[in-house]
Order: C-alpha cells, then sequence, then structure tokens
C-alpha cells in the first residue's frame, strides 16, 4: 500500500466499507433473534431447495468461521457457517436460500458467474503482482512498469463489477424461491430481504474501493510522469 496525499480519495470507499459492515452485523443479529414460522433450520432450508431443482448431489456441509456461507462451483459443495447451518432464524434462512441461489446459477450457467469464476485465477494473480510491479515503477521512474500495475489491477476492478450482478441475482432468487416454496411467509420475506440487502451492499462498497483505488493509481502515475 503507498500512502501520501492521494490516499484522501480512499475515503470515502473507506466510509461506506465501515457502514456497509456495520449494517450486515447489525441486522443480520436482529434478525437471527427471529425464528422462522415453520422453523426449518438453514440446512433443511438448502437441501430442500437444492433437492426441488435436481440438485440432490449437492451436499450442504458445515464450515467454521462467521458470516464465511458459500457455495463452492468447483467441488459443487454448500457450506453453512454452523449459525447458519443450525439456526431456524429468518436471517439465517435467507443466507441459506442465497447460497443456493448461487447453485441455480451455476446448474443454469448464469453468464455472469461464469465469467467471474474463469477469472478468479486471473485476478488473484494479477491483484498481488499490480502492486508490486507499480511500486517498482514508481521507484524506478518507469511509466511502461506503471501502466502494467494499473492494467493488472483493472482485472480486479473487473472482477468487483462483475460480482455485483452475480450476488444481486442470487438474493432475487432466494426471495422468490422463499416464498414460491412456502418457506417463509410474506413478512419473513420481507425481513430476509432486509438482510439481504445489507449483505449486498458490501460488495458495493468492495467496488467502489476498487475503483477509487484504480482512480489513485492513475493519479500516482500521471504525478509520476510528470516529475
Amino acid at each position: 500500500m503507498i500512502y501520501d496525499s492521494s490516499f484522501i480519495i480512499l475515503i470515502p470507499a473507506l466510509i461506506v466499507s465501515a457502514w456497509a459492515q456495520f449494517r450486515i452485523s447489525h441486522t443480520f443479529q436482529k434478525y437471527s433473534k427471529v425464528r422462522s414460522i415453520n422453523g426449518f433450520t438453514g440446512a433443511q432450508v438448502a437441501r430442500r431447495l437444492l433437492d426441488s431443482h435436481g440438485l440432490s448431489d449437492v451436499p450442504v456441509e458445515i464450515v467454521a468461521g462467521k458470516l464465511t456461507d458459500h457455495y463452492d462451483p468447483i467441488n459443487r459443495v454448500m457450506r453453512l457457517s454452523e449459525e447458519v447451518y443450525y439456526s431456524t432464524s429468518v436471517a439465517a434462512i435467507g443466507v441459506a436460500a442465497h447460497e443456493t441461489g448461487h447453485a441455480f446459477q451455476h446448474q443454469e450457467k448464469y453468464s455472469p458467474l461464469i465469467i467471474r469464476n474463469s477469472i478468479v485465477p486471473i485476478v488473484n494473480f494479477g491483484s498481488n503482482l499490480s502492486w508490486v510491479i507499480f511500486v517498482i515503477g514508481l521507484f524506478l521512474g518507469q511509466p511502461k512498469l506503471l501502466t502494467i500495475g494499473i492494467i493488472l489491477f483493472s482485472g480486479v476492478v473487473i472482477f468487483q463489477l462483475i460480482t455485483l450482478p452475480v450476488e444481486f441475482n442470487a438474493s432475487s432468487r432466494a426471495l422468490k424461491l422463499l416464498y414460491d416454496n412456502n418457506v417463509l411467509y410474506e413478512d419473513e420475506v420481507g425481513e430476509a430481504r432486509e438482510v439481504l440487502n445489507a449483505a449486498a451492499m458490501t460488495y458495493v462498497a468492495a467496488a467502489l474501493t476498487t475503483i477509487l483505488q484504480l482512480v489513485r493509481l492513475i493519479i500516482l502515475s500521471n504525478g509520476r510522469r510528470d516529475d
């Protein structure tokens, strides 16, 4: 990380990120105390929805950590944190349904998900290397290295932008599935929506952070070229 006056560009993103993290934590905790009327656990909901769409071969497992729930498209496994797996709360059911939405996206070859998954190795490699190359370019005064660093980091921005429709679509699917399959009733669906909307804001914050970071790199690069 490079610290200088251009760091001020990131302040809005830092504020939004802090607010998003507070909101998801607060909202999840609030609705984790609200037991669903039907009393299904997160694991039961995931299993029920997966089976209803011909995905009975996708196991539902427990994963360590808090809010670490995810669908693994490589191994085709649904992993739910313990507080979601065993809980009968509206929050847990909303999260479980959201991850199930990702499984359905994978099954249907949802384009944004396929694109995002395909560029993960490249993005992981480029995100780490971009800073190394950029910093070397700054110290050596090499415009070509600065440009390469910016191009590599641009892949991270693209990844974050593609993530947005993937996450929003999974939440939209989840809410419809919960209502259509009589897992949650109308008022409960509204509560689950609050949880998923709060979670979605963390992805918006991440996208904003990478965009502003890219802008900062461009400003630093131009400033170096003008020296």
